[in-house]
This record gives C-alpha cells, structure tokens and sequence, in this order.
C-alpha cells in the first residue's frame, strides 16, 4: 500500500477499548512489511456537562504502539458525529480512513492484509469492508443477543472495520449525524458514497467482533432504532430497504400485533366480549408466533443459560412491538413533514448560525483587554455581520478568556469588553465564554466542543447547522470536535501548521462567510 492511513476510533469509554489498542499495536508490529498509520484519533463521545464542570477524565488506556495516538472529545452525539471529528482531526495528507469500532479485536495478520486490501483498491473505489467474525459458543446454540450479533458478519458497509478514502468522506461531508445511534449510519453513508460515483468492495481481511456482555433488557433498548428506520424512509422513499441493503424488519408484524392489542382494550371498553376475545386471540398468536421465532433457534433444555433465555425472550417478545411501534411513530412524526415535523433533507444541512470568535477575529488582539476603550473591530466585521442578519442567519460569539481563571481579569472588565462589542458590531443571537484556565480542564475551553455546543442549543439548531470563524488552530479544533463547519481567517500570530491543518481558509471574514 503506498497510500497513507489513519485510525479512527469512536468510543464512549467501554472496556473493551483497551483490548481493541492492544490488539491494534499488535498487529502494527507483527506487520512490519506495512506501512504504519500516520495516527490512531480515539474519539472520546462520553457526554459532557455544563460549561462550568469539569470534563470527563482522561480515557484509561494504555496505548504501547509506535504510532502517535491522541483524543478528541466529542461531547457524547453519537458515533456518526464521533467518527466525523476523528477523521476530520487526522491528517488531511492521509488518503485512506480506517474506522474501527473500540470492541473489535484485530488479528494479528489485520495490518498487512489491509494494506493489501488498499493495495488492490482500484481508483474508483471508494470504501473498502474489513470481514467481521463473530465468535460464537461451540457447545450450545447462541442465544438471540449473540444471534444479533452475529448479524454483523453479514452486514453491508458496517464500520466495525471499513476503510474509506479520506476525499471520499469530504465529498459526501462524512457521516449523517442526526443518525444518532450505532445504527443506519453506515448504511447511510455507503448509500451517499456510492450515490456520489465512488465504488464500494470487501476486502480480505479480517476483524472480530466479541459478543459484549448485555442484561435482560437489550433487545428492547434497540428498538430505538425503528426511529433512525424512520429517519432513512424520508431520506429515500419506500426503498429504503433495499436501497441501503438494509435487509427485511419485522415492523409490519409488530403493527398488527400492537393493533390487535388495541383493538381488544377497545372493544373491552365497548362490553363487547365475543369480538374482545377474537382481538385478544390474535395479539396471543401473534406474540407467540413472535416467542417461538425467538426461541427456536437458540438454546436448548439443559442449556445452563436455557431458563434465563426463556424468561427474557418471554418479557421481551410482549414489549418489543409496542416499543418499535412507538419509537417508528416518534420517528416518523419528526422526520415527516406531512405529520408536523421537521422533515429530512439531505446531508448536510445548510448553514443557520455562523459562530465567531471574539479576539483576533472579530476584533484585533489585545491581549487580556480588559479597557473597552481598547476594542477596534476588524475592518469588515460590521458588514459581514449585518449581511448575515439581513440573510436570515444566526450570530454568535465563542471566546476563551482565560483572563479570569488566571486573575488576569475580573468577569466584569470583562462583561465591559463584550459590551463595546455589541455596540460598535451590533447584537448577537448567543454569547459563550469560557472563563476558566487552561489547567482546570473544562469542558467549555476551545479546542474542545462545550461552547459551540452550547451555542448551538441555545439557538435551537444542529452543531453540523453552525460554522465557526476564528484566527486559529483552538478555534477549528472546537468545531470540529462539535461536528460544525470551520473556516480559519489567518493573523499574524496563526501558527503556519494551524493554516495547513484547516478544512478552509479565508483572507478576510468576507472571504470566510462566501465559503460557507
């Protein structure tokens, strides 16, 4: 493979994380023969607090690899939004994305079989699928947990294991964060991708995917997704299914099943009981039909896990269509327009809010100002702001001013700073600051994403809705983190590796706003 590569990682802390580097390191050395990643990125999706708390702390890994490995914290949107700051955050020089899921485990022959995978990838291929193998017990049937599971070794474009070129991800603008869940996304993505001319193959190597441990109740929890099914069908219409290689799912069955329910409290309540009990009769059959389904492939009597089995396929089988029904619902009246909601469109969505950060780009640098008097804005910075408003866009302000956790500045020198803001540049839809030093380790302090976060709920808007506009590396690192568009507009004090690592470039904030 003489293309270069990056790693990218999402996690939200489990630990198996730390198995999954380990094997990662293990491959790397036992390849030599191939060329090493340039980075492993981990994207850290654990949630985060308000903007005074202090972040999680740091992910307890042990990384033994000869490669750089670093972090980029998230702010717990969900793996599609993970998988965007980490393949955002690597190299723009790497040509291909490596997306692994923090539970797999890599064979040790994984480094040089994907480089061979890569090697062979055509030019117009665009993606390339790692095989997925799910460990199953060799003594017993699998139960329905391990049996989903197991679906994975069929799945089309999962990104336990999928390389993707880097300039194909740009073209598409990565992942569809509304998906916010381990699931669809990738389905959505493969769909774009290929939508887009790029060709999809399966490689030859192979990754494992370990069953995770669960409790009783896992397969109703993923019932949730039946929102994200939504969420697909008005993306692409009544073929979604076959358009995302999705397979076939069992709502129409869990339809008739929760009407037959309804049917018979309703006609219960109209004291008829010969039609109550026809009612009641068919939503019987059809959860039993549902619990032999389950249970008829899994284990057996005598099985030590057998009992457990049957009470939960039991419970479960009752709820599980009232739950897919009810979160299909939920999801369709979001995504509909027809039904009151906000309807779909495609990814990305426009721009809604453009961001900007106060010292350097707004106004020049004063370093710690705290004397309003001082506040000179850039030249153009009124303009654009008016424009923008007059357009219908929200605006804001994102500012570290570690002044005030240093002592530096008092937060009312500081409130008087951001006053003469507004005065000489005109109001703003939202104003986030961190006031805190750089040593306490906030979630708010730019590059990580608490203040555009922030922003973006308080406006009422997705982070992939918003931009960001700042004179340096923190300012494109916190959107980035956030899943919003960057656009750095370079001063004499931005660092040369800063402006080569920036999605976007721009002379002026006139430049800046036309390339959004």
């Amino acid at each position: 493979m003489s293309a270069s590569w990056s790693v990218v990682v999402p996690t939200v802390g489990r630990p198996q994380l730390a198995a999954m580097l380990a094997s990662l390191a293990a491959t790397l050395r036992a390849c030599p023969e191939a060329p090493a990643p340039a980075e492993v990125v981990v994207a850290d999706d654990r949630p985060v607090g308000g903007t005074g708390e202090a972040a999680p702390d740091p992910l307890d890994v042990r990384w033994d690899g000869d490669v750089p490995l670093r972090a980029v914290r998230t702010g717990g949107r969900g793996p599609a939004a993970a998988r965007n700051a980490g393949w955002r955050s690597t190299s723009p020089d790497v040509t291909w994305v490596a997306f692994l899921d923090d539970d797999v485990v890599l064979p040790r022959a994984w480094a040089g079989a994907l480089a061979k995978d890569l090697a062979n990838a055509a030019s117009d291929v665009a993606g390339v699928q790692g095989r997925i193998v799910v460990p199953l017990p060799g003594d017993r049937r699998p139960t329905d947990w391990e049996r989903s599971t197991a679906g994975l070794e069929h799945a089309a474009w999962a990104t336990a294991d999928m390389a993707y070129r880097r300039d194909a991800l740009e073209r598409v603008s990565g992942f569809d964060e509304r998906f916010p869940r381990a699931y669809r996304e990738d389905a959505d993505l493969a769909l774009r991708v290929r939508d887009a001319g790029g060709r999809l193959v399966r490689g030859e190597r192979t990754v494992d995917h370990p069953v995770r441990p669960a409790d009783d109740a896992v397969s109703l929890r993923v019932q949730r997704g039946n929102r994200d099914d939504a969420l697909l069908r008005a993306l692409y219409g009544p073929r979604w299914r076959e358009l995302t290689e999705a397979g076939e799912g069992r709502l129409r069955g869990h339809v008739a099943t929760v009407g037959a329910a309804l049917a018979a409290a309703g006609l219960a309540a109209a004291r008829r009981p010969t039609a109550t009990a026809v009612a009641a009769t068919a939503w019987a059959g059809l959860t039993a039909d549902f619990l032999g389904r389950r249970l008829a492939p899994g284990p057996r009597p005598g099985d030590e896990v057998f009992a457990r089995e049957v009470r939960r396929m039991t419970a479960t089988s009752v709820a599980i269509p009232f739950a897919a029904v009810a979160h299909r619902s939920a999801g369709a009246w979001r995504w509909r327009r027809g039904l009151g909601g906000t309807g779909a469109a495609p990814w990305p969505p426009p721009v809604r809010a453009v961001l900007f950060d106060r010292d350097g780009t707004l106004v020049h640098d004063v370093p710690y100002n705290g004397d309003p008097d001082r506040v000179v804005p850039v030249a153009d910075a009124r303009a654009v702001l008016d424009r923008l408003r007059a357009d219908g866009v929200r605006v804001g302000v994102v500012s570290n001013q570690s002044g005030i956790g240093r002592g530096l500045l008092t937060t009312e020198q500081v409130d008087a700073v951001d006053a003469r803001v507004r005065e000489l540049l005109g109001p703003f839809d939202t104003w986030q600051r961190c006031p805190h030093a750089p040593e306490t380790g906030c979630v708010c302090r730019k590059p990580g994403p608490g203040l555009v976060l922030r922003a973006a709920d308080d406006l009422g808007v997705l982070p992939a809705e918003c931009a960001v506009v700042g004179d340096i590396g923190a300012d494109v690192g916190a959107a980035v983190a956030a899943g919003a568009r960057a656009v750095l507009v370079p001063t004499p004090v931005t660092r040369a590796e800063e402006i080569e690592a920036a999605p976007a470039v721009a002379g002026s904030l006139t430049e800046a706003v036309s390339l959004l």
